[in-house]
């Protein structure tokens, strides 16, 4: 019989497995054996084995490791100690086959071969080293023009969609703006001196293929200020049925522009009279489904730059929270100085203000929009505001409605 007969129900069905991948390392890694034994003994007793990590890590840096230790070293002695560690990704995730090599050799040497290509911030994940392995592991890949990536209370590794290296619909160069904002905030991402986690995303158009919106503290969402632009003769190809939607891609072969296009619009900007299609652009949100559904037909406008969202992020004190609008439309061009400054301010403020284990979008629920906007110095924007005349972020003072008296304006049309 197997030693491991709970595990060995994991590599039956039609997917691929990742026990198989383990007892194929095992043969020559005797720390996967380990592994796959503590796993197993896991199943068996429905608890985890793997106690608190402690501090470990790499000379002058205060993350990127994540310690790992066995509440069962007799018995399994090659998981004493297993330590993650976090590598920053490259823009994009573009490797050479070269790189890949490289990077497998070095974790071939110093640590347990496993690896996770990428976490869920995007970094090069390895999984399983000891004490001792970790700064000569840190020190191989520093040669080899590779850093650590973020953890704990510190910026975690900014990550990117492809951009304009690939993306036709990409509004900014999001691999030029990750690199330029990972170098701006080392400090930041190697010493950690935050209440808690605080994360970049860049995508290039609103389709957010890093889903930057849900899961980023900062969101960087290309965007275009002028018209989409409009080719009515693809139209009525679509319409015709000569050209597919979405390149084929869709779930129906001819597309109906008023119903699969005009009337999923969100904003309802979209009318169809059988020959032309019309948008009001000033009603427009640009979610992109009709420019998905109508590639060849319909391209974002020419005027370009990002939406910056910030606060979102998975359940931890207040449940899960998406991003708000804080400003509308940024240039989005090196040395993207404006993005460095409203990223510092907002760390600063954060800084001093937040509690333990508090994100910023909670401390802005907190303390309130107002507050966060007069502190990181944004006007206070439309697009910010979820529900109109019901909205709790902002509240006026008797020194506003004397400011006001005196002739302030506070919306310039």
């Amino acid at each position: 019989m197997s030693d491991t007969p709970l595990l060995d129900q994991l590599e039956t069905g039609p997917w691929p497995s990742f026990i198989a991948d383990l007892k194929r390392m095992a043969a020559k890694k005797p720390q996967i054996k380990d592994l796959l034994g503590q796993l197993e003994r896991s199943y068996e007793e429905k608890i985890t084995h793997w106690k608190h990590g402690g501090i470990v890590g790499v000379l002058g840096y205060g993350s990127g490791i994540i310690g790992r230790y066995s509440d069962l070293p007799d018995d399994f002695p090659g998981l004493e100690h297993f330590h993650t560690m976090r590598i920053n990704q490259p823009s994009g995730w573009f490797y050479t086959t070269a790189a890949l090599r490289m990077l497998c050799d070095i974790w071939d040497q110093y640590g347990s071969g496993v690896m996770n290509m990428h976490g869920s911030t995007g970094d090069i994940i390895f999984l399983g080293t000891t004490t001792d392995n970790l700064e000569p592991c840190f020190q191989a890949l520093a040669r080899n023009g590779f850093d650590i990536g973020g953890s704990g209370s510190a910026m975690r590794s900014p990550s990117c969609c492809c951009g304009l290296s690939r993306c036709e619909w990409s509004c900014y160069d999001t691999m030029e703006a990750c690199y330029d904002i990972t170098q701006e905030f080392q400090f930041e991402l190697h010493r950690p001196g935050f209440p808690y986690k605080f994360k970049f995303k860049f995508s290039g158009c609103p389709n957010d293929c890093v889903a930057a919106v849900a899961r980023a503290d900062c969101s960087v969402i290309g965007v275009w200020k002028d018209d989409i632009r409009i080719d009515q003769a693809a139209v009525k190809a679509y319409a015709g049925g000569e050209l597919k939607p979405k390149g084929g891609g869709a779930h129906v072969d001819k597309l109906d522009i008023q119903k699969d296009v005009v009337d999923l619009c969100p904003t309802q900007c979209m009318s169809w009279d059988g020959s032309t299609l019309k948008i009001n652009n000033r009603e427009c949100n640009h979610c992109m489904h009709c420019i998905n559904l109508m590639p060849q037909a319909l391209r974002p406008g020419t005027d370009k730059g990002a939406t910056i969202l910030l606060g979102s992020h998975a359940p931890i004190l207040e449940g899960a929270q998406m991003s708000w609008v804080i400003v509308p439309f940024m240039r989005m061009e090196k040395p993207f100085d404006e993005l460095k400054e409203l990223g510092a301010n907002i760390m600063e403020w954060w800084t001093e203000n937040g509690k333990n284990r508090e994100r910023v979008g909670e401390l802005i629920l907190r303390l309130g929009m107002r507050e966060f906007c007069l502190a990181v110095g944004l006007d206070p924007v439309p697009q910010s505001i979820k529900t109109p005349r019901c909205n709790p972020f902002f509240f006026w003072h008797p020194e506003d409605f004397e400011a006001e008296a005196e002739g302030k304006t506070y919306i310039k049309l």
